[in-house]
């Protein structure tokens, strides 16, 4: 079966109205309002697994990596009330992502952690992981499973566009219905008084991702000048390049884009066409 849903959603602390300090709490509010329509449309399409790729897990050299531990588990630092999830890793179909990817030339890792059986094992789940999860599916009951992906960013974007083709393989040979999400947030160089400082390349990488996504031209990604995406401070190309790869020919549409703080947030959804 091919896959079911896709999503590009953000990964910032800020999303959830919850993980918010009271000061932040008018903060976002576009995105989360887009989060709540992406959990709305996620939960219609029925997914049995979603599979996430994030930029904040393991990297690993020259390689992409896909997490086969049988369980992630993480929090949110610093934030009360306790914000959690603990779901189960669909091994089988983590199995098959790993050799699909192989399979298409490109190097890539199985990644797990701690027990030395990876049936028992835990990975940590990182706010990539968790963030979007808090949205679609990591609540329901029983927790929707999960695969975990990492991109490479020493590897190329048509590297990337190859590797979401192997998931979405992977995916229809699964028999599962299966979800894809980009967990990404975009340019963070959008004020001065933000981590990496102010870099107008982040208002410009921003503008062009959000007209890509309004107008559904998800290949113009592969165009988009590494030195931009780098001045920028993007954390979203890479994932966003593997959706495209998972989704060729499907209807997308832009749910909400803001830059509330340092870094820009973007909700987009995808179904098959």
């Amino acid at each position: 079966m091919p896959l079911v849903f896709a999503a590009i959603a953000p990964h910032g602390g800020i999303a959830i109205a919850e993980a918010c300090s009271p000061d932040e709490r008018d903060l976002a509010l576009t995105t989360r309002a887009g989060m709540e329509q992406l959990g709305r449309r996620f939960e219609a399409a029925r997914p049995e697994v979603a599979i996430v790729a994030t930029p904040h897990n393991v990297h690993i050299s020259h390689a992409l990596g896909v997490v086969v531990a049988a369980r992630v588990k993480g929090r949110l630092n610093g934030v009360t009330p306790l914000i959690e999830l603990d779901v189960p890793s669909d091994t089988r179909l983590a199995g098959r992502v790993l050799e699909a990817i192989g399979s298409a030339g490109l190097a890539v890792a199985g990644v797990s952690f701690g027990s030395n059986d990876p049936e028992t094992a835990v990975a940590p789940m990182d706010w990539g992981v968790l963030i979007p999860l808090w949205f679609m599916g990591g609540r329901s009951d029983p927790p929707v499973a999960v695969v975990v992906v990492t991109p490479a960013r020493d590897l190329s974007a048509s590297d990337h566009v190859t590797a979401g083709a192997a998931i979405a393989a992977a995916a229809a040979a699964s028999g599962r219905r299966v979800a894809f999400i980009a967990s990404a947030d975009h340019g963070h160089a959008h004020q001065e008084s933000g981590p990496y400082g102010y870099h107008p390349a982040a208002a410009q990488y921003d503008a062009l991702v959000e007209e890509i996504v309004r107008t559904g031209a998800l290949e113009r990604l592969v165009g988009i000048p590494r030195e931009l995406v780098d001045k920028a401070k993007a954390d979203s190309w890479w994932q966003m390049l593997m959706l495209h790869g998972a989704t060729r020919g499907w209807r997308g549409e832009l749910i909400s884009y803001e830059a509330p703080t340092y870094f820009g947030m973007l909700t987009a959804a995808y179904s098959p066409g």
